[in-house]
């Protein structure tokens, strides 16, 4: 049956104003997908990134032999000849990834040092009945653990197609020691009247050699934790890149809100000591400040040690 037009509204003509605008649409979606096969999306290649879970590392097969000259940790299991290797110095893009990881880490530490920080006065004694569960010892750690915990998931997902998401001095020795970080990069990103969360320490209650452990023992257990589920690639099936950076949060706030308020007088294990060392910059120095970086270090040193008897990969013979 044909369907008749009623009076007051004619049949639609096509005027030339149509067909130009539709050539126009035709011609911008053909410029778009021209425009978007030359586009490619620029993840730098680096084998120590944090949260990729080894995705964006490359093989040491002759085809890579031009970007390991110039970026040697892009792949794994590097020899002491491409650690030490200073041709990365002349490398425009280390310096743009450094770049970031140095903004990034200022972001990290300003935000999260703010967000725990508190008036210089020891927190009250712990009650016989409530222990330290009903006072500031333990409220700190816990507000501050959390609101963290969201900061590094972020910081994570932010910065970890541009730099590798370190920001922490900590896991960028770690991953040098573990042979998935140049000396170079690591150079690079090693450059960049309060108390803080895992920054102050009441000395006359708290030895400095008990602290020097707690930040030993933390660093080492946040060390296998971050590595196990941001770096290993055995973990892309079982956690993936998607869910990976929760989980690195989730293993700071454990360790840091675990080591926060079990002892009376300590702030618990620092973790990072970029983040220490941007609040002593804005207010004083303290005596110890030397055991947030050598207990750090010896960690990332111990963990070094058994990442190269257990390595996730294997070279091909």
């Amino acid at each position: 049956m044909e369907r008749k037009v009623p009076p007051h509204q004619g049949p639609r003509h096509h005027d030339e104003s149509d067909v130009e605008n539709r050539a126009a649409i035709g011609g911008f979606e053909q410029m778009d997908a021209r425009h978007e096969e030359s586009l490619q999306v620029d993840i730098p290649h680096f084998a120590g990134r944090l949260g990729a879970q080894g995705t964006t590392a490359v093989s040491r097969s002759a085809s890579n032999e031009d970007l390991l000259k110039y970026t040697p940790d892009a792949a794994p299991l590097m020899s002491f000849h491409d650690i030490l290797d200073l041709q990365p110095f002349f490398t425009v893009g280390l310096w743009k990834s450094a770049l970031m990881e140095g903004v990034g880490t200022l972001m990290a530490v300003w935000l999260s040092s703010y967000a725990s920080i508190s008036p210089h006065s020891i927190p009250e004694e712990p009650t016989p009945r409530w222990g330290v569960f009903n006072n500031a010892t333990f409220i700190g750690p816990l507000v501050g653990g959390f609101i963290n915990f969201i900061y590094l998931t972020i910081f994570t997902f932010t910065f970890g197609a541009v730099s590798g998401a370190h920001l922490n001095p900590t896991i960028t020795m770690a991953t040098f020691f573990a042979r998935l970080c140049s000396l170079p990069r690591a150079v690079l990103y090693g450059t960049r009247d309060f108390k803080v969360g895992g920054c102050w320490l009441y000395t006359e209650i708290v030895p400095v050699s008990d602290a020097f452990a707690v930040e030993f023992m933390a660093s080492l257990v946040l060390l296998f934790f971050a590595f196990g589920v941001g770096i290993d690639p055995r973990q892309r099936q079982t956690i993936g890149p998607t869910l990976a950076p929760f989980m690195v949060g989730l293993t700071g706030f454990c360790v840091s809100f675990g080591t926060g308020f079990s002892r009376y007088g300590y702030g618990g294990a620092c973790l990072n000591p970029a983040r220490c060392l941007g609040v002593y910059t804005g207010s004083y120095f303290p005596a110890f400040h030397w055991y947030h970086w050598t207990a750090d270090i010896a960690a990332c040193a111990i963990h070094g040690v058994f990442y190269a008897l257990v390595p996730p990969w294997k070279a091909h013979r």
